[in-house]
């Protein structure tokens, strides 16, 4: 058996090895991890952090952000983003950065992939409708905790790592939070953590810039005058500058925090303000948002009334009906949300049995 000294004897030691020898002196080592929920033998092949990137893709709702809505509702152009697309574009960036800093790829990897696991059908639609139906309110990245903790892999969840808990729980910013800079409380406690939340902006203020401009809802030429000049005329090029940006100043810094020079912040955080008025809270684009909230509504009231149809029962027995229906609302997609209205609320039109008479071919 070897002792303290001797070299490493499987391959996952020896990747923990070579992150100890590589990363940046502030990056989170799949050796140090804060442990998980419940203790368990480590893996011989895969470090923590890349144990639970793979946890995360293998989920059914990982799998379920392919029919959710990011911007536009189910829309029938093929181009056009899903959150899970937005989920992919978040990693890519996360990585990006995270590789230029030394960081932890596979924690920045797994906290990106995880960050909207909870989201609900119809985008922040879903969103607000289970904030005003359940008493206790409701929140897209409590909601992907909850997923990862509890209710994948039959009710035993995931049983990730604390610092990818931790990231996939404070990467939310809403209307108004900072990308970076934000309070202590609001900020994950892994610099792998801090950017997956300022690659979740970088990612869906351009491309949901590029979405509404397909869907004809805005031009190029319609962005901030300063966001063109400073950012780029592209979606390409404002990536590229806003990533750059936030390297350089990184590294200034001395990769203590995530940070973002004044005015790239500044032109980001006016994007972001752009969006709202222009294509969040635009009526023509959602206008069908008001449909989809009358669907989940109508859909809330109906399996709470048959929770024996629809809900699971070890989740009313121990936590209360109201938390299963939000859980069963909640991991729907677009699709089976519309399809199960349908089922439940539409009339369907009757076909009984034809008469003999006009079954046979000289009928009448």
């Amino acid at each position: 058996m070897a002792d303290a000294t001797s070299a490493p004897v499987t391959i996952r030691e020896q990747l923990e090895a070579r992150e100890h020898e590589t990363l940046a002196a502030q990056a989170a080592r799949s050796a140090a991890t804060k442990g998980r929920l419940r203790a368990e033998p480590e893996d011989p092949i895969r470090p923590a952090f890349q144990r639970d990137r793979d946890r995360i893709i293998h989920t059914k709702a990982f799998r379920r952000l392919k029919h959710k809505t990011q911007v536009f509702f189910s829309p029938a152009g093929d181009h056009y983003r899903t959150r899970l697309t937005h989920t992919l574009e978040v990693s890519q960036i996360a990585r990006t950065i995270a590789k230029v800093l030394r960081l932890n790829e596979e924690l920045t990897e797994a906290i990106a992939l995880g960050h909207d696991l909870g989201h609900t059908p119809f985008g922040h639609a879903g969103e607000r409708v289970l904030q005003r139906l359940n008493p206790g309110g409701f929140n897209h990245y409590e909601q992907s905790l909850r997923i990862v903790d509890v209710l994948e892999h039959d009710r035993q969840g995931l049983n990730l790592t604390w610092e990818v808990r931790d990231g996939i729980a404070r990467h939310s910013k809403g209307k108004h939070g900072m990308p970076v800079g934000a309070p202590p409380e609001h900020r994950a406690s892994t610099i792998e953590g801090q950017v997956a939340r300022v690659a979740d902006i970088v990612a869906y203020v351009n491309h949901d810039v590029d979405d509404a401009i397909r869907a004809g809802l805005l031009d190029e030429s319609a962005l901030p005058v300063s966001t063109r000049e400073l950012l780029g005329g592209s979606a390409s090029e404002r990536i590229g500058r806003m990533v750059s940006d936030v390297v350089r100043e990184t590294l200034d810094g001395g990769t203590t925090e995530i940070r973002m020079s004044d005015d790239v912040l500044q032109a980001t955080l006016e994007l972001r303000d752009f969006l709202f008025g222009a294509v969040y809270e635009n009526p023509e684009a959602t206008a069908e948002f008001a449909k989809a909230e009358g669907i989940l509504g109508g859909l809330w009231e109906k399996v709470q009334a048959q929770p024996d149809a629809f809900l699971d029962a070890r989740t009313i027995e121990a936590e209360g009906l109201v938390a299963a229906t939000q859980d069963f609302i909640a991991g729907m997609t677009d699709r089976y949300a519309v399809g199960l209205f349908e089922q439940l609320f539409i009339p369907k039109p009757w076909v009984g049995p034809w008469p003999v008479s006009e079954r046979s071919p000289g009928g009448r």
